[in-house]
């Protein structure tokens, strides 16, 4: 049974008249709801996030978007044949290709010249009576190299700020190492496109490109929440009750963070302009979660210096809590 073609725009869930930020957005909401990381074992899942995947390596790209609604998704060999019906338009072709293979006219016959020249070789009029086909005139334009396609995991901290990372991939046939630069501000699953380290072309084209899908690594302290950090960040005892300033790592180095007196555990406070760089915008702010650590062991006299505190309560911190 014939199936349907495959609609990339459907694919996303965006109209065809969508804008490039329209499409990224839809990819981006979709590939993080079907990646299979966060779907293993998931065949279904799998599947969707590859189709996901193909229609947005065509809609993301402004010549291929073109193309395929032109042509559909068969673009890419449809391509061939775009300049073959206009009249004098030079094009290499296999005649086997068009009449079926084995018995046709052709018979392995290759043909290389105009479209008015293919049909006069085999009397199809045209201007001109069975005149012999020209073989060498007006050969095929070079063609684009094949795109290839990576992963590379990157740092937290790289991910966040930007920076370089090496990445070894195979073109041509033999294995590279190229130098990338990442953008700051990437997310887990987005995909950077670096043009002219795909494949190279065959008769002196320009090469394809290389299409790189980042995946971010966890930090063991920080974690991020779109545009923000956030870090829990342990206290001492005195810290809390008393107030001071504590040192905070960020992305800029390190900062000097006022503690209020009379803070708790999960009390949150904001450093701002130090969460994820977006080079679209500013930046998002650093969220620090304080966490009171008490010390392993306790000697006699910081345990009765506790239970004196103990006794400053006029009623329990659980008073309020109800099911």
């Amino acid at each position: 049974m014939k199936t349907m073609a495959e609609d990339y725009y459907q694919s996303l869930g965006v109209e065809r008249t969508a804008t490039a930020d329209e499409i990224q957005k839809a990819y981006r909401k979709l590939a993080r709801k079907y990646h299979p990381d966060m779907n293993p074992d998931d065949k279904a899942a799998k599947k969707k996030f590859q189709e996901i995947q193909k229609a947005y390596d065509t809609l993301s790209d402004a010549e291929k978007r073109k193309k395929y609604d032109q042509f559909g998704p068969d673009f890419e060999n449809a391509n061939q044949w775009a300049g073959a019906g206009r009249s004098g338009a030079p094009f290499s072709v296999d005649i086997d290709q068009i009449f079926g293979g084995k018995g046709g006219p052709g018979d392995g016959f290759k043909f290389e010249g105009d479209i008015g020249d293919l049909f006069r070789h085999f009397g199809g009029g045209g201007g001109g009576g069975g005149g012999r086909a020209r073989p060498g005139r007006g050969r095929a334009q070079p063609t684009t190299g094949n795109d290839v396609t990576a992963e590379l995991t990157v740092p937290f901290n790289t991910a966040v700020v930007g920076g370089g990372a090496s990445l070894s991939i195979e073109r041509n046939g033999k294995r590279d190492t190229i130098q990338v630069t990442i953008p700051a501000g990437v997310d887990d699953g987005q995909k950077i496109r670096l043009r002219g380290q795909g494949e190279p072309a065959p008769g002196g084209g320009k090469n394809g490109d290389l299409i790189l899908t980042l995946h971010v690594a966890n930090h063991p302290h920080f974690r991020r929440v779109g545009k923000n950090l956030e870090l829990r960040l342990p206290v001492t005892l005195g810290e809390a009750a008393l107030g001071g300033k504590v040192d905070v790592p960020t992305p800029d180095g390190t900062v000097e963070l006022k503690i209020p007196a009379g803070s708790g555990s999960g009390q949150r406070l904001r450093v701002r302009g130090q969460g994820v760089r977006d080079p679209k915008g500013s930046p998002g702010d650093l969220f620090v979660e304080l966490q009171i650590k008490l010390p392993n062991h306790l000697d006699k006299s910081t345990q009765e210096a506790i239970e004196t505190i103990e006794r400053q309560y006029s009623e329990s911190p659980r008073a309020g809590i109800t099911w």
